[in-house]
């Protein structure tokens, strides 16, 4: 059992800690109002989610316009929903499509999920505007840059870029 003196001590602590929680803490709660609510669903969702979300792709779309040597152009906004495309490379009458997808290390062991989930979508795109789709996984390192989880995807980019521009 406690010591007197430490059961003491332990229900005066336990006494300030619940003077801190009924006068301060619902003090700073009543304080905040339905507006203040509003304003911060806003600030985490559209100022900070969003624009990480397009400095991610600027970032990597950059990347890769840099090392495949062409501009990337940004896909219709119906090809987003019906064939999970961010981007696309025309090559004559057929188009190549890209999409972005930001990782993080600990799911980076399942984006062979990714692949499966928009396995549909990227075949018929590929069956409606000929080239195939390749999917860009983005990594952040240490310090914020952005940089391409799967450099080889850019290879494959390439080797698609040629057999388009070889067909008849």
């Amino acid at each position: 059992m406690l010591g007197k003196n430490m059961d003491e001590h332990l229900t005066e602590i336990g006494r300030r800690l619940y003077a801190k929680i009924s006068e301060q803490l619902k003090a700073e709660v009543e304080a905040v109002t339905e507006e203040d609510c509003v304003a911060y669903v806003h600030e985490v969702v559209i100022n900070r989610a969003y624009e990480g979300y397009v400095t991610e792709k600027r970032t990597v779309y950059g990347q890769l316009e840099q090392a495949l040597g062409v501009r990337l152009k940004p896909a219709p906004d119906d090809w987003d929903r019906k064939y999970n495309v961010d981007f696309y490379i025309p090559v004559g009458d057929k188009s190549i499509g890209i999409q972005i997808k930001p990782v993080t290390y600990p799911q980076t062991p399942e984006i062979h999920k990714w692949r499966e989930w928009m396995r549909k979508s990227h075949e018929r795109f590929e069956h409606e505007q000929g080239g195939k789709v390749f999917i860009v996984f983005s990594v952040t390192e240490k310090g914020g840059a952005k940089k391409i989880f799967n450099p080889e995807v850019i290879g494959e980019i390439q080797r698609e870029m040629k057999r388009l521009s070889d067909m008849p």
